[in-house]
């Protein structure tokens, strides 16, 4: 395998828990994917279990904010989670092979986005050890009004999970109860970018997002979850955590 990421790239992400590489895709190739993206929603969601597409608004079909394992549903986004450059980095990144997991789609519509509340996806995760990495891509550029991912430096480096709590926010259901810390306020970083900005981060580093406040622009992304091998899961834990939420989802129609 080639190799991906520099000394410098690597001990950024070792010592901050997180990478950003504006851009990673050109412009050509962020337009190849928006158009794939769009064929996906028209032709593949309505096909997918509801488990796996999240509404604001059930009711309400433009109202789209998340999907799930897109990979799993169609060969091109397949191919851009399991192919290439950004597996490639993630093994570089966790000194090991990957089990790809997660190939998300995000979006914050102009004007009713919501905050992503602060978190750690390794606590979502359920994993021992917590190698894990995830991967997220700007297909349109993002800034502090239309809420670009704020890291905390340096939190992944915490020996364990802060504690989290129920949040109410579809996608996101557990965020970080007692955030905003004199340390966190100090060691926060918003990374803003052009289209095809790739960011990268620790399992464990702690990061979250503003509110949409911008009342034309869009703010969507896709994300990549993949697990070390020598990582193993606790599926009973998993289990039961992703039946909870199921539930939750469907009593609030979001799913």
């Amino acid at each position: 395998m080639s190799r991906t990421l520099n000394d410098f790239q690597q001990k950024s992400f070792s010592d901050e828990g997180y990478l950003a590489i504006n851009p990673l895709f050109d412009d050509a190739k962020i337009a190849e994917i928006n158009q794939e993206l769009e064929r996906f929603i028209v032709d593949v969601v309505p096909t997918m279990p509801t488990t796996h597409v999240y509404y604001e608004d059930k009711a309400d079909s433009s109202s789209l904010k998340q999907l799930q394992n897109i990979f799993q549903y169609d060969s091109y986004f397949n191919d851009l989670m399991t192919m290439g450059t950004i597996r490639s980095m993630a093994e570089e990144l966790l000194q090991d092979e990957v089990v790809p997991i997660n190939m998300q789609y995000f979006n914050k519509p102009a004007g009713s986005g919501l905050a992503t509340p602060p978190h750690q996806d390794g606590y979502y995760f359920h994993l021992t050890p917590c190698e894990a990495v995830t991967g997220w891509l700007a297909l349109e550029d993002v800034d502090e009004e239309n809420g670009c991912i704020r890291y905390v430096k340096g939190s992944h480096l915490k020996p364990t999970f802060r504690a989290h709590g129920k949040t109410g926010v579809i996608g996101f259901s557990q965020g970080i109860s007692d955030f905003g810390t004199t340390e966190d306020k100090a060691n926060t970083v918003a990374i803003q970018g052009s289209a095809g900005t790739f960011l990268i981060h620790n399992a464990k580093t702690i990061h979250f997002a503003e509110a949409n406040l911008s009342d034309t622009r869009s703010r969507r992304a896709l994300g990549f979850i993949y697990y070390a091998q020598q990582a193993k899961i606790d599926a009973n834990a998993q289990n039961a955590y992703q039946k909870s939420l199921d539930i939750q989802l469907k009593s609030d129609s979001k799913i």
